[in-house]
C-alpha cells in the first residue's frame, strides 16, 4: 500500500531541505527522502566544516547557465539577506571572510540542525537511508523506494549533480528528468583543480589573476603535484573547455618591467632569479627566470621576461574530474523549467532545484545561495 503525501522531495541536501521547509510552511504534507544515512552531507563538509552558507554579493552575474537570465527570479525572491535572517533567528554566530563569503563561527552542523528544526516545526517527514528505485506518473506520482512506495501530487528533484561521488553524488536527477522527456545540458566538472605540466613546486601559492577568454578572477593560486589549484584556478575551471589556454598574471600589482630595469641599475651583479624572487615566491622565480646576473641582460630582454610573468600561459591537460569538483556545470536545461516555480513546463507537478539544474555559481557561497533560492521558490509552488 502506497503512503500518500502532497509533496515528495528527492534529496535532503541544501536545496531539498529548503524546499521541504517552504512547502511545509504552506501546510503541504511533505516527505523528504535521502539515500544517505544522514541529511546535508555536503553542507557538513563545506567551508572546511564551517559552511560558507552564502555570499553578501550574490547576484545573477555570479552564475553560469546556458540562459544567464534564468536565475534572476529565484535569487530576487529569496535573497542572501533572507537566509542570513534565518541563521540569525536561530542564534548562529557567523563572520565574513574575503569577497563577501559568510561562514559559521562554529560548525556547519549548526546549519543542518537549523534546517532540521525548521522541517520539524512544520511537520516535514524526513526519512534517510531510503533509496529511490523509480518515479512514475499517472494522475499522481508514484515514488518507489527500497523501503516501500509513496505517492504524491508533486515531486521535487533535489539530488544534486555528479560532483564528489564518494559523498553519494549520482546522476539520479538527470536520469529521472530524461525519463520524463526533459533535456539535459552537457555536464562537466566545475570549481575543480587542473592537471597541467607546470614547474614541480607543489605547495607554492601566490595571488594571481587567472583568465580564460574574457573571464578573469583575482584570487590565490596553488601549485600541486598534478598541476594547479587554489581559488583563482577553481573559479576559472568552470569556464574552461578542453584545449583552451589559461593566461595567468603572476604579478598583478607589479610593473615588473620597470622594477627589473630599476634593479639592473641598482644591483647589476645580482642573480636575475634572486631579483625576480623579490616579486614572487622564490621557488617559482627559480623555475621561471633564466640564470645569470641581471646586469648582463638588455632592457628589452627584461621587458620580455616581465611580459611573460604578467601573462604566463598554461594549457591544462585536463581537470581532476568529478571526484575533486565542488560542483557540476550543466544539468537539467532551464528551457524546460519555469524560472518562477522551478516546475517542469511539460510535466505538471515535477520540479527540479539546486545543482541538478543548469545553474552554477562562483566559489564562495554562491552555490548554497542558489540552493536556498531555488528550493524556496519550488517549495512555494509544489
Amino acid at each position: 500500500m502506497s503512503q500518500p503525501f502532497d509533496v515528495v522531495v528527492a534529496g535532503a541536501g541544501a536545496a531539498g531541505l529548503m524546499c521541504a521547509i517552504r512547502a511545509g510552511q504552506r501546510g503541504r504534507r511533505v516527505l523528504l527522502l535521502d539515500h544517505a544515512e544522514k541529511v546535508g552531507k555536503k553542507i557538513l563538509i563545506s567551508g572546511g566544516g564551517r559552511c560558507n552558507f552564502t555570499n553578501t554579493g550574490s547576484r545573477p552575474e555570479a552564475f553560469l547557465s546556458a540562459n544567464p537570465h534564468f536565475c534572476k527570479s529565484a535569487l530576487a525572491r529569496y535573497t542572501q539577506h533572507d537566509f542570513i535572517a534565518l541563521v540569525e533567528k536561530h542564534g548562529i554566530a557567523w563572520h565574513e571572510k574575503t569577497l563577501g563569503q559568510l561562514f559559521c563561527d562554529g560548525s556547519a552542523r549548526q546549519i543542518v540542525a537549523m534546517l532540521l528544526d525548521e522541517c520539524a516545526a512544520v511537520g516535514v517527514d524526513v526519512r534517510v537511508a531510503h533509496r529511490i528505485m523509480n518515479i512514475e506518473r499517472s494522475d499522481r506520482f508514484a515514488v518507489r523506494t527500497d523501503h516501500g512506495d509513496f505517492d504524491a501530487e508533486s515531486v521535487v528533484l533535489a539530488t544534486g549533480g555528479l560532483s564528489i561521488p564518494k559523498m553519494g553524488a549520482s546522476g539520479f536527477a538527470h536520469e529521472t528528468a530524461r525519463r520524463f522527456g526533459l533535456k539535459i545540458v552537457e555536464t562537466r566538472p566545475g570549481l575543480v583543480p587542473f592537471t597541467a605540466r607546470v614547474p614541480d613546486i607543489a605547495g607554492v601559492a601566490l595571488d594571481v589573476v587567472a583568465g580564460v577568454g574574457r573571464t578573469h578572477f583575482r584570487e590565490a593560486m596553488l601549485f600541486t603535484h598534478r598541476g594547479l589549484s587554489g581559488p583563482a584556478i577553481l573559479q576559472i575551471s568552470s569556464y574552461w573547455r578542453p584545449g583552451q589556454e589559461i593566461a595567468i598574471d603572476l604579478l598583478p600589482d607589479s610593473d615588473a618591467a620597470t622594477f627589473l630595469k630599476g634593479r639592473k641599475r641598482l644591483r647589476p651583479k645580482a642573480e636575475l632569479r634572486n631579483i625576480v624572487g623579490d616579486l614572487m615566491p622564490d621557488r617559482l622565480a627559480q623555475a621561471l627566470a633564466p640564470e645569470g646576473v641581471i646586469g648582463e641582460r638588455r632592457d628589452k630582454e627584461l621587458e620580455t621576461l616581465a611580459a611573460d610573468l604578467k601573462r604566463w600561459h598554461v594549457t591544462p591537460t585536463g581537470t581532476e574530474g568529478y571526484a575533486k569538483a565542488e560542483v557540476t556545470v550543466g544539468g537539467i536545461d532551464t528551457a524546460e523549467l519555469s524560472s518562477k516555480t522551478m516546475g517542469a513546463k511539460k510535466v505538471p507537478g515535477l520540479y527540479a532545484i539546486g545543482e541538478a539544474v543548469d545553474v552554477t555559481g562562483w566559489l564562495g557561497g554562491y552555490n548554497f545561495q542558489w540552493a536556498w533560492s531555488s528550493g524556496w521558490v519550488a517549495g512555494e509552488a509544489a
